[in-house]
């Protein structure tokens, strides 16, 4: 496993697992267990997510050492303002069962985000998190942030993969030292992404399967993923991805599939920024 360098020295996997539509408790813990015997340390979940208290059971029972372990929460919509978002890094500590976290993210770019990030920021200089971060901030967002915050963002999760390459937003994260992190690597599964005959071409070419090209064009283009699934046996492949490397030539023609825009949601619209803070994860 490589793990690459966050803007405040710690060390972060670049290929994690994602329990992002794993809600019933069960099955998720009984994934997160099979993650972790895999291989993965990077555990990403969110207080949306309705699953911290699964992720934090199989953790427990993991017996893995907790400094060899990166877990990742996130702060929700309706709990932004400064006094809300500190209450709510402690549910969401509590849920999980730990006395830290590996790093804390604003889920969305809605609300009163910049009190949540001094409320962060706190928590961060308190040593509660080790690394904090952003979700779903495009360029104007993050570099507004970057520009006025008294600590800069270290990681931004955005929506990346071949249909939606973000070679922008990417170089606007470098320029401000974010390190880049995938949310829906395969597309959600969309769009036939698996049968997409480019891929399956490449994959082809080094014995591999389309999705594992696919996660390893992201992290040779140094950008964190964190693929989801209940599978142990895809969990195996998914994690299968570090005996080979994709030529400049594969990389280029995977370039060419690029859209340029989200065909699973547009954060610039009224209609999302609306759906998404009434979208309610507490009484």
């Amino acid at each position: 496993m490589q793990n690459v360098k966050l803007s405040n020295g710690v060390e972060m996997p670049i290929e994690g697992f994602g329990v992002f539509q794993v809600p019933e408790l069960s099955e998720c813990e009984k994934a997160v267990s099979e993650a972790l015997n895999v291989g993965y340390r990077l555990i990403d979940t969110a207080a949306a997510y309705f699953n911290e208290e699964a992720v934090g059971k199989a953790v427990s029972k993991s017996g893995i050492k907790r400094e060899d372990l990166f877990i990742t929460t996130k702060l929700w919509i309706q709990d932004a303002g400064y006094d809300k978002a500190k209450q709510a890094f402690q549910v969401s500590l509590d849920k999980l069962g730990l006395d830290y976290l590996d790093l804390y993210l604003i889920h969305q770019p809605f609300s009163d985000y910049y009190g949540s990030w001094r409320a962060i920021e706190e928590l961060y200089e308190q040593g509660k998190i080790r690394a904090i971060g952003v979700c779903n901030f495009y360029p104007d967002r993050l570099a507004d942030l970057c520009l006025n915050a008294k600590i800069k963002p270290m990681v931004n999760q955005i929506e990346i993969h071949p249909f939606f390459q973000q070679q922008k937003a990417i170089e606007v994260m470098k320029e401000f030292g974010v390190q880049p992190e995938a949310w829906g690597p395969f597309a959600e599964g969309k769009f036939g992404i698996f049968q997409n005959e480019t891929l399956n071409e490449i994959a082809k070419k080094y014995g591999k399967t389309a999705a594992q090209v696919i996660l390893r064009w992201n992290v040779q283009r140094n950008v964190i993923v964190i693929p989801k699934t209940v599978k142990k046996e895809r969990m195996e492949q998914n994690f299968d991805i570090w005996d080979f490397e994709l030529s400049n030539e594969d990389m280029q023609k995977i370039s060419t599939l690029d859209l340029g825009k989200s065909n699973i949601i547009d954060h610039f619209t009224a209609e999302t920024a609306k759906f998404l803070n009434g979208y309610k994860i507490h009484d």
